[in-house]
């Protein structure tokens, strides 16, 4: 179990009657067997947004899964401050099985229970029965996971990790395009970050979703088409034509770089 606080800084002056310190918000992240849960009590400021997302982006990763975000100790929410939660849900909607669900019964968030009209928004619900339906409903088959070195070879065992998968999820068509886009990831991290990295994958609907996380925090950076004549800058663009989507996140340590193939995208153009 760890905590993550975020206090208002105050110098040694008085501070004026007519002004108050916001109240502090707490950000507790529970360590659990599945699922995580995340709590927050206090206030939440704008200026909190930040510890926040870096929490919520944190416990998703750790539990590889979706992760309860309760809100029932949360006393109010300045205007706006509450779009964190949605901002940390749409970083991870690519990611192998993740996402968030609020439990907000005093509906702080000004929500309440209602469905979400951004299909990337998180599910809110009143009920803690409701939460846990929504947790069991967001859940697929678990994500495997494998730790490299940023080695000559590293890219080979993701590979193999990838055959192995997509032949026991049933999703062979997603080998070859799978082994692509695995590579340049694992390479990128070899070439450029020069950190340890957690491949991790898994299937949903017919679709395979794959990460790749290093510790550094430098985004790769996309241009398109690379000159005839470069001799590099193309890893990118293979993962652009193999992967239906693809992004990065920035994380508390580090980055996430994602990608999500379909299986139908192999079987209505063939390679």
């Amino acid at each position: 179990m760890s905590w993550a606080e975020n206090a208002a800084a105050h110098s040694g002056s008085a501070v004026p009657t007519d002004r108050r310190t916001p109240p502090e918000v707490r950000c507790r992240v529970e360590a659990g067997p599945g699922t995580g849960t995340v709590r927050l009590d206090g206030v939440l400021t704008r200026a909190d947004g930040e510890a926040v997302r870096d929490a919520l982006l944190a416990a998703v990763w750790e539990h590889a899964g979706p992760v309860l975000v309760d809100l029932t100790g949360l006393r109010g929410a300045e205007p706006s401050a509450d779009r964190v939660f949605a901002e940390a849900h749409r970083a991870v909607a690519g990611w192998p099985t993740a996402g968030l669900v609020l439990l907000d019964p005093a509906e702080v968030t000004g929500r309440g229970g209602s469905a979400p009209l951004d299909p990337y928004a998180p599910r809110l619900c009143a009920t803690l029965a409701e939460a846990r339906a929504a947790l069991a409903g967001a859940r697929s088959t678990p994500a495997v996971d494998v730790d490299l070195a940023p080695v000559v070879g590293a890219a080979r065992q993701a590979r193999a990790l990838i055959g192995a998968s997509c032949q026991r999820w049933e999703l062979p068509e997603l080998v070859e395009p799978g082994c692509i886009a695995v590579t340049e990831l694992v390479n990128n991290v070899v070439a450029h970050a020069g950190t340890t990295m957690t491949v991790r994958l898994a299937p949903q609907l017919g679709a395979l979703r794959l990460a790749v996380r290093d510790r550094s925090r430098r985004l790769p950076s996309y241009a398109g088409l690379a000159p005839p004549t470069s001799t590099g800058g193309r890893g990118l663009l293979l993962i652009d034509t193999v992967a239906r989507r693809w992004g990065s996140t920035a994380v508390p340590d580090g980055k996430v770089v994602w990608c999500v193939l379909h299986a139908e995208d192999e079987l209505s153009f063939p390679r």
